[in-house]
């Protein structure tokens, strides 16, 4: 699912106009993006919890050049972890669309 196809579930599901929906899900995107630029985390219950890790630097190798060491710097990059309920809902569903293996 892409983000307009997103925006046309929210708006039939809640009864609003495409128009409001986008904004909806363009607020959410700009409010979480700038909450884990200031170093905070978003904690949605059951869905999961976005944060920003720093990712230390470190000594690398060039990939044009396999013989030369090269230094990685340190840089922030975002991270999603998943919540219970969202775990537990894809487990119900991989579970019921596993085959069940013959009995004997």
């Amino acid at each position: 699912m892409n983000k307009a196809e997103l925006i046309n579930v929210i708006a039939e599901k809640i009864g609003v106009t495409k128009k409001q929906a986008e904004d909806m899900i363009e607020f959410l995107v700009v409010t979480i993006t700038e909450e884990l630029k200031k170093g905070n985390e978003v904690t949605i219950a059951g869905f999961g919890q976005f944060l920003a890790k720093r990712r230390a630097g470190r000594m690398g190798v060039n990939p044009q050049n396999p013989t030369e060491k090269i230094q990685i710097p340190s840089v922030t990059v975002p991270k999603f972890k998943a919540g219970k309920g969202l775990k537990d809902a894809l487990k119900a569903s991989m579970a019921a669309a596993a085959p069940t293996a013959p009995t004997m």
